[in-house]
């Protein structure tokens, strides 16, 4: 596991069951990672996961090609404009 960039500067607490911290240190060390480390990264990666999941859309494929055709034509202002908002978004896992 990779060193964090920044000091961490507060605590989160959990209890847990003898078995599953013995099953989470198992894991820590066969990724070369303390307890913390390894929780702090698997919770993120789980975070991540949860809030793309909130981003994903389906689509039957009528519907699909409709978007796409869409997405073919030229944005209008007011969708240039909301595509700059969103790409000027801070991330909401990102704490910089």
């Amino acid at each position: 596991m990779s060193q964090q960039s920044q000091i961490a500067e507060v605590n989160i607490h959990l209890r847990a069951r003898t078995q599953d911290r013995n099953l989470i240190d198992q894991a820590a060390g066969l990724v070369g990672a303390n307890r913390s480390q390894f929780m702090m990264a698997s919770a993120l990666k789980e975070a991540k996961n949860v809030l793309l999941d909130q981003s994903t859309l389906y689509a039957d494929a009528k519907t699909f090609q409709k978007v796409m055709d869409w997405m073919d034509t030229a944005a209008t202002p007011a969708e240039a404009n909301g595509m700059r908002h969103i790409l000027n978004s801070k991330s909401p896992w990102k704490s910089e």
